[in-house]
């Protein structure tokens, strides 16, 4: 009885650090989801709402640019005013703008809505990671959470095609962000009892406001450039305008950073080789992650006529792959072969599943057209993700795990971005050459998902190249892992906390 008795305060506290994790993954998949969730219902929402086919990506990518532009700046309130409250007020606004969302009736605010749901859902995503470290500190159990946590990371994205595609078939496609409500509520109202509510440090250091806008703002004129590139012409002045202007912005976010006391994104911090490996990877992983999500879901649903249920399944068999890697798989590889060779195999698979797509026919099927190319970026997807987060942060004195989770993240989603635009924008030169020289609607559509296809194919490949020369063979975390603990385990046990979720991917509509 005596050993029950004490044991008990020790359980109760166990079975709520659990619970707070099964909250901060009801919080993180909600924000996941909500960037792919919308790729299969875009073609409801054209229809809808009326947008043009190269200001539909914005649906996509008002969301993605905030999400990305502001990952670094929540982190950073979060150390400054408290991880629970940020947390909190992330949630709270990415909720409130799922309802806008959900209630549009014009474009406006449907775009509107979406970038400050990219808002909400960065500081909510910038502090979870944070939380959870301070709910588990042994090693072991951190490590377990932290698969748990990679787990609805990793595989939120490719959910998120799933679950759009029933909810856009059986209802409508307001309630792909209308669902957010009740969710978003219940995540809040327990986040008080469940959460720890440690304070932050608000007086130790200034905020850096405007490195956050300056990144931002760049990189959203780089998109606006490129997706509308084909209308205003390449070498127009409306093109070349706002490319210098976020060349200037760029620049202008660079000198800041060398020059603020607390800077957003420390620039020594991209002297770390692996560190600088892994953003580049990062950055053309995303790219090529576009043409699997977004891209094959408008090809089965434009050319092969798909209805959204079946866009949905068809993305069933990478889901479990990717899972099942997330679960476990992926971390025995890493600490069997060290992070280059599953990155590389993987990212090599997944330009083989993309290289598979552009060659998909007008009157294509499931079984030899489509399912190949599921199960290579499944394996590929789910092989590769883990092992570049953890060349991110392998290099990084634990005390910076988070700012470096948080780099790779932030180029992972501004990669995908200006991914978004680029392939869409190829896409759509192609299918219009194709018109113009006699051929039917669906060939000249496949035509130009095929070209974006290919593009996609080489910016893994190149991925994968960049990760086999330039990235060190093993990793040895500073700090957590003693000298004398083998790097196999070093890197095991590093890749439990690397999985600070995965910024999924969306594409672009051509």
């Amino acid at each position: 009885m005596t050993t029950t008795d004490a044991s008990s305060p020790a359980d109760a506290a166990s079975r709520t650090r659990w619970l707070a994790l099964v909250l901060l993954c009801m919080g993180s998949l909600m924000i996941v989801l909500d960037s792919t969730i919308v790729n299969v219902a875009l073609p409801s929402i054209r229809a809808s709402l009326h947008f043009s086919s190269t200001s539909l990506a914005w649906v996509v990518n008002g969301y993605m640019l905030t999400f990305g532009g502001f990952l670094l700046l929540g982190g950073r309130l979060g150390d400054l005013f408290g991880h629970r409250r940020l947390f909190i007020g992330g949630i709270t606004l990415f909720t409130l703008a799922s309802l806008a969302c959900g209630l549009s009736d014009s474009q406006g605010l449907l775009v509107a809505a979406r970038a400050i749901q990219g808002f909400g859902g960065a500081v909510a995503s910038a502090v979870a990671l944070s939380l959870m470290m301070s709910l588990f500190v042994e090693p072991a159990e951190r490590a377990k959470a932290m698969g748990v946590f990679g787990f609805v990371a990793a595989g939120g994205g490719s959910i998120g095609v799933l679950l759009g595609g029933v909810i856009t078939d059986l209802l409508t496609w307001h309630w792909i962000f209308l669902v957010n409500v009740p969710i978003g509520i219940a995540v809040c109202l327990l986040s008080l009892r469940l959460l720890p509510g440690r304070g932050g440090r608000a007086s130790e250091a200034r905020l850096d406001i405007a490195g956050a806008v300056l990144v931002t703002a760049a990189l959203m004129l780089a998109v606006y450039a490129i997706v509308n590139g084909n209308q205003a012409g390449w070498t127009s002045a409306q093109t070349l305008g706002l490319l210098g202007g976020a060349v200037a912005l760029l620049c202008a976010f660079v000198v800041t950073e060398s020059r603020v006391t607390s800077p957003l994104m420390p620039l020594s911090i991209f002297r770390l080789r692996n560190l600088a490996t892994a953003n580049a990877v990062a950055i053309m992983w995303a790219a090529a992650m576009f043409a699997w999500f977004f891209l094959s879901a408008l090809y089965m649903q434009l050319v092969l006529h798909y209805s959204p249920l079946q866009v949905g399944l068809a993305f069933l068999p990478a889901n479990l792959i990717m899972g099942a890697f997330s679960l476990g798989l992926s971390a025995k590889l890493v600490m069997r072969f060290g992070i280059r060779p599953p990155l590389c195999i993987g990212l090599g698979l997944a330009a083989m599943g993309l290289l598979l797509f552009a060659r998909s026919p007008v009157h294509g099927s499931f079984a030899p057209d489509i399912l190949p190319s599921m199960v290579l970026l499944g394996f590929g997807g789910g092989m590769a993700f883990n092992p570049m987060l953890l060349a991110a942060m392998g290099d990084v004195d634990p005390t910076e795990s988070g700012l470096a989770s948080g780099v790779v993240n932030t180029s992972f989603m501004m990669g995908g971005a200006l991914g978004l635009a680029i392939l869409a924008s190829l896409a759509a030169s192609r299918t219009s050459s194709l018109l113009s020289s006699g051929h039917r609607p669906a060939a000249a559509l496949d035509g130009g998902y095929h070209l974006a296809f290919l593009v996609g194919a080489i910016f893994a490949a190149a991925a994968a190249i960049t990760g086999a020369l330039l990235l060190r063979a093993s990793v040895a975390p500073a700090g957590a892992a003693g000298a004398h603990q083998p790097a196999g385990e070093a890197e095991a046990a590093l890749a439990g906390g690397a999985s600070a979720g995965e910024p999924q991917e969306v594409g672009a509509s051509a």
